[in-house]
C-alpha cells in the first residue's frame, strides 16, 4: 500500500482534501441561489486541520465560518484567513479588544458583552459585527426568546455595534416529524419576526445545522451552518439516505516490531490477552489512546493490514497498541501472510476491499463519530493527500 507517512514518527492522520471539496459541494448544491453556506470548523476542524479545510471548503462554495473559540479564530486570522468568522458562543468580556482586533464576530445574548464589544468598538474607530443567539428550546446558549426584543433595545443604540445575524440552534434538527422541532422553529420564527416588526435588523437569519440543512430545506433561510458532514460523516441514520457523503479521515500507522512470541505469552499492561497457538505473530504500531485510539477498545477492535483485518490485542497504551497474526489460520487471524516492520496499518479508512470506519469504531465506544475524529486529531500529524 503506497502512502505518505511523516519522518518523525509512524503514525499519522490522513486528511483527503479533495473529498474535502467535494462534500462541501453537495452541501452547496441543497441550497437556493444566494442562500450562504457557513462552514463549521471548530476543534481544528473536527481534527482535520482548520486553515487547510477552510480554503479548501472555500474553493468549493462556503461563504463563512464558525469556531468555537476566540483563539481558534485568531488562528485562522494569523494564517491569513480573511472569510467571516463566527464564534458560536458568547466569549468572556476580556476578549472583546481580541475580537475587535481580528474582526472576529461573537454570539451575543446578554447586554453585557455586547456593550463592552461596542465601547472597545467605538474606542478603535470600528463598528463590531455580532451574531444574535436565540434559546428557543435547547437550553444551552441564547437569550431567551420572550428575552430577544429587551436585548436588543438595551444595545442597538450603540455606534460601535452592529448585528450581523441572528441565529438558532436545533436540538432534534435530526428527526423527521418531530413535534419539539417544530416547536423551537417556531419560537425562531416568532423572535425574528418581533425583531423585524420593531425595525431592528436581523442580519443573516440562520438555523439549520449539518442535520436541518438536509432534512429542512423550508428553514435553509439566509444561510446554514454545515459541519460534520463536511467530512464525510453522517449526522444521523436519518440523512444518510439523503446524501452521499466520502470520509475525508484516514488514520494509519507503520508497524514498528513483529515477532512470533512463545505460546502463552501475554501480550500488554496486565497481559490480557495471551498467545494460543503456535507461529502467531505479534504486531506493535506506535498509535495509542493519548491519539485518540480509546483504550475502552482494547481486545475489542480490528486493524487493516495488507488488504485484511487483524484483531488488536492486549490494552491499547498511551503511545502504541499491539495486533496478532495467525500464519497458518487466514480464517481465525488474517492476512496469514506475515507482517513486517514498516507495514502500513490502517485503523479508520480503507485499504484494498476492506474498511474501517468512525462510525464502526464508534459504536464500539458507545459515542458519536463526531468525538472519534476529533480525538484522533489532537496529536497525529496531518498529512494532507
Amino acid at each position: 500500500m503506497a502512502v505518505q507517512s511523516p519522518a518523525s514518527r509512524w503514525a499519522w492522520v490522513e486528511i483527503d482534501l479533495s473529498a474535502l471539496k467535494r462534500n462541501t459541494r453537495k452541501f452547496k448544491v441543497l441550497l437556493e441561489p444566494g442562500v450562504k453556506m457557513m462552514c463549521v470548523v471548530k476543534s481544528d476542524a473536527y481534527g482535520h486541520g482548520a486553515e487547510r479545510c477552510v480554503r479548501a471548503m472555500h474553493s468549493a462554495g462556503a461563504d463563512q465560518f464558525a469556531v468555537a473559540t476566540v483563539d481558534e479564530g485568531v488562528k485562522l486570522r494569523q494564517a491569513g484567513i480573511e472569510w467571516p468568522i463566527l464564534v458560536l458562543s458568547e466569549p468572556p468580556m476580556d476578549c472583546v479588544q481580541t475580537l475587535v482586533d481580528y474582526d472576529i464576530m461573537p454570539s451575543v445574548y446578554t447586554s453585557e458583552l455586547a456593550l463592552a464589544l461596542g465601547e472597545c468598538a467605538a474606542a478603535s474607530g470600528k463598528v463590531a459585527r455580532y451574531h444574535l443567539a436565540v434559546d428557543t428550546g435547547m437550553t444551552r446558549i441564547g437569550v431567551r426568546r420572550e428575552d430577544v426584543l429587551e436585548l436588543r433595545r438595551t444595545i442597538d443604540f450603540h455606534r460601535g455595534l452592529e448585528c450581523a445575524g441572528m441565529f438558532t440552534h436545533f436540538a432534534t434538527a435530526d428527526a423527521i416529524d418531530d413535534w419539539d422541532f417544530a416547536l423551537q422553529l417556531n419560537r425562531f420564527n416568532e423572535a425574528v419576526a418581533a425583531v423585524r416588526e420593531a425595525g431592528l435588523e436581523t442580519g443573516l437569519v440562520h438555523c439549520d445545522n449539518t442535520p436541518g440543512t438536509v432534512l429542512h430545506p423550508e428553514c435553509h433561510y439566509d444561510m446554514c451552518r454545515v459541519g460534520i458532514g463536511l467530512y464525510g460523516l453522517q449526522p444521523a441514520e436519518t440523512t444518510a439516505p439523503r446524501i452521499q457523503l466520502d470520509p475525508v479521515m484516514s488514520v494509519r500507522g507503520r508497524v514498528t516490531r513483529a515477532i512470533y512470541p512463545n505460546v502463552g505469552d501475554g501480550v500488554g499492561y496486565g497481559l490480557t490477552w495471551r498467545v494460543p497457538k503456535q507461529n502467531m505473530q505479534v504486531a506493535t504500531v506506535p498509535i495509542g489512546y493519548a491519539d485518540g485510539l480509546a483504550r475502552t477498545l482494547s481486545n475489542n477492535m480490528d486493524v487493516i493490514v495488507n488488504g485484511s483485518r487483524c484483531r488488536q490485542v492486549g490494552r491499547i497504551c498511551m503511545d502504541q497498541f499491539m495486533f496478532a497474526v495467525d500464519v497458518n489460520n487466514a480464517r481465525a487471524y488474517r492476512p496469514a501472510k506475515p507482517v513486517e516492520m514498516g507495514d502500513v496499518v490502517t485503523v479508520i479508512g480503507r485499504d484494498g476491499d476492506e474498511e474501517i470506519t468512525a462510525d464502526e469504531m464508534a459504536k464500539l465506544r458507545d459515542t458519536i463519530n463526531y468525538e472519534v475524529v476529533c480525538d484522533f486529531g489532537m496529536r497525529l500529524e496531518k498529512v494532507y493527500v
